[in-house]
C-alpha cells in the first residue's frame, strides 16, 4: 500500500480529528497507487496516523476512513453502516424519512444515505468512494431491505473530483414521487429531481419548533420550496400562510403537500423572488405573526462570502419590516462559510438599520441525523436562529 508522508507540523489538524488531508499538506508518496485507492497517511516522522483514499486531482488530497490499522474491505463497510443504523435508532423519532448515512460525521467520506420510507436515496461525492459503489450498494440492500436505491450523484462537488454528474436506479425500482411521515405531516416528496436528495431532512426538527410558535399566527414563508415549513406552520394551527419561491414545480407539490394535510384553505402559494416579494409586501403595508427565511446557500466559497452576507442582510432587513412589536423571525443559512457568529452578526446588522430590536429564543442547528464532528466545522454548516421582534 502506498503511504502519503506529510510536511513537517502538517500533522497537528488531523491528530485533532480532522478528516481531510489537502494536497498542499502532502510532502511526498511512497509507492505506486491509482487516484481513488487506499493510501497510509504518516507524518514527516514516519509515524502512523491512519488509512483513507487518495485523489491528487482533488485538493481535498485525502479523506480519512479510519486512524486504525485495519483492513478496508467489505467487513469494515458493514460495521461502518452499521455504526450509522444504530445512531439513528437512538435519535430518530416519529418520522419515516431521515438521514441514514452523513458522510464525514458518520466515519463514511463522501457517502450521503437518506431514506425515504422504503428507498434510500445515495450520493456518492468523490473517487475514492465512488470506487466502493456496488460494496456499499450491496450491503446497503443486506443491511436494510429496501425496496429500491436511487443514485442522485448530481452534485457540483463530483466535477473537482475529475467525476461526471450522474442519477439514476442503482438496485429495484424507485418512484419518482413518494409520500414520508414527519410527525403526523405528509410530504409527497420527489426522489429524481427534488433538491439534495428529494427533501430538506436537515430541517424536520426546526420545523417542529416553526409548528409550535404557528397557533393563531399568519405565517410568511420565503423560499418555502415544496412547502415544508408553510405545511407545518399550518398543521400547528396558523390562521394563514403564505408561502413564496421561484420555482413554480415546488410550489405545485407545496399545494399538493397543502392538500394532503387538509389545510390547503389556509395556505396561498405565489410564484416570486422573495427578495422582490419582501419588497412588495412591505410596500403594501402587510404584516405576519411569522416571517420563516429559509434562503438556499447564498456562498459555496470563501471568496464569495461579502456578497452573501450583503443578500442574507437584506432579506433578513426585509423580513423584520413585516413584523408587528413581538412577531417572531425564523431565520436559516445554510451557507458553511457564513459561521455562526458571523450569521448571528448579520441578524443583528440588519436588526439595526431596521431600528428592531432582537430577543433571541432558540438557536438551533441541522437536525440531529445530520450530526458534526467538534474539530470538522465543515460539518457544521446549517443555521436556525429563532428571534422576537419588537
Amino acid at each position: 500500500m502506498a503511504e502519503a508522508v506529510l510536511l513537517p507540523g502538517k500533522e497537528k489538524r488531523v491528530q485533532a480529528g480532522h478528516p481531510w488531508v489537502y494536497r498542499t499538506e502532502v510532502g511526498a508518496v511512497r509507492g505506486e497507487f491509482a487516484p481513488g485507492d487506499v493510501v497510509d497517511i504518516r507524518d514527516a516522522r514516519g509515524r502512523y496516523l491512519g488509512r483513507g483514499y487518495a485523489n491528487p486531482a482533488s485538493q481535498i488530497f485525502i479523506r480519512f476512513l479510519t486512524r486504525q490499522d485495519e483492513a478496508i474491505d467489505r467487513a469494515f463497510f458493514r460495521r461502518r453502516l452499521e455504526l450509522a443504523a444504530a445512531y439513528r435508532e437512538k435519535v430518530v423519532k416519529d418520522t419515516t424519512a431521515y438521514r441514514l448515512v452523513n458522510a464525514e460525521a458518520d466515519f463514511l467520506p463522501a457517502l450521503i444515505v437518506d431514506r425515504y420510507g422504503a428507498y434510500l436515496v445515495v450520493q456518492f461525492l468523490s473517487l475514492g468512494m465512488e470506487r466502493f459503489k456496488t460494496l456499499i450498494t450491496d450491503l446497503l440492500v443486506e443491511l436494510f431491505s429496501p425496496q429500491g436505491i436511487y443514485e442522485r450523484s448530481d452534485v457540483a462537488v463530483r466535477e473537482r473530483e475529475g467525476l461526471a454528474l450522474v442519477t439514476g436506479p442503482l438496485y429495484g425500482e424507485v418512484p419518482q414521487f413518494v409520500e414520508i411521515d414527519e410527525g403526523g405531516t405528509r410530504f409527497r416528496v420527489d426522489l429524481h429531481a427534488g433538491q439534495k436528495t428529494g427533501f430538506f431532512l436537515d430541517q424536520r426538527e426546526n420545523r417542529r419548533a416553526v409548528a409550535e410558535l404557528a397557533a393563531g399566527a399568519r405565517v410568511l414563508d420565503c423560499f418555502c420550496y415544496t412547502g415544508g415549513f408553510a405545511v407545518s406552520a399550518a398543521r400547528g394551527g396558523a390562521a394563514a400562510v403564505l408561502g413564496i419561491d421561484i420555482s413554480g414545480a415546488a410550489l405545485a407539490l407545496a399545494r399538493e403537500n397543502a392538500a394532503l394535510n387538509g389545510v390547503a384553505e389556509r395556505c396561498t402559494f405565489h410564484e416570486a423572488n422573495s427578495f422582490d416579494a419582501l419588497r412588495h409586501l412591505a410596500a403594501a403595508g402587510e404584516r405576519f405573526d411569522l416571517v420563516v427565511l429559509d434562503p438556499p446557500a447564498f456562498t459555496k466559497s470563501k471568496e464569495a462570502l461579502p456578497g452573501a452576507i450583503r443578500g442574507y442582510k437584506e432579506v433578513n432587513l426585509r423580513a423584520m419590516k413585516l413584523l408587528p412589536s413581538g412577531g417572531f423571525l425564523v431565520t436559516c443559512s445554510c451557507s458553511y462559510h457564513l459561521t455562526e457568529d458571523l450569521f448571528l452578526q448579520v441578524v443583528a446588522a440588519a436588526a439595526h438599520d431596521a431600528r428592531r430590536t432582537l430577543r433571541l429564543v432558540e438557536l438551533r442547528r441541522q437536525a440531529r441525523d445530520h450530526p458534526m464532528l467538534m474539530n470538522a466545522p465543515e460539518t457544521y454548516y446549517l443555521k436556525c436562529g429563532i428571534f422576537q421582534v419588537f
